[in-house]
């Protein structure tokens, strides 16, 4: 019956192991199961009683605290690359003429090839315009 506690300690120690290793915020609801299903076990409690409150503890911390965990932290809100410009703005240095496959914006000091959103505007050089979506290599923009 002793086993039991080394048991929870090694589950304990591999998830935390297991957390600090991915940060993913999923082991670490069961780094706590397992932490009072080993109190239990020091305690002489049931082994049927250390496996409902390892169960009970884990899924009921991962259900309520991981979302508000997440929120905080804002685990994954940080847009990059590609994901960060639509919404920003730029200006056509060459005018984009949707007819003849041309065009090209400045962006935060990149030039990009670009196209108008409705495919057949034509957009004169100096005009600002805003990033709707990007389509591989291409920015497609409407004018502000």
């Amino acid at each position: 019956m002793e086993w039991w506690i080394y048991l929870w300690l090694g589950i304990m120690i591999l998830t935390a192991i297991l957390e600090i290793a991915t940060m993913g915020l999923t082991c670490i609801w069961f780094t706590a199961g397992a932490a009072v299903a080993w109190v239990a076990a020091l305690l002489k409690a049931p082994v049927w009683l250390q496996i409902v409150l390892f169960v009970v503890v884990s899924a009921v911390l991962l259900y309520f605290t991981r979302p508000i965990v997440v929120k905080f932290l804002k685990v994954g809100a940080n847009k990059t690359n590609v994901e960060a410009i639509p919404g920003k703005t730029g200006i056509v240095t060459e005018a984009l003429r949707p007819m003849e496959g041309v065009g090209q914006v400045k962006l935060e000091g990149q030039i990009w090839s670009a196209k108008p959103e409705d495919g057949t505007s034509v957009l004169e050089a100096g005009t600002s315009v805003t990033v709707v979506a990007v389509e591989g290599v291409k920015l497609v923009v409407k004018p502000l």
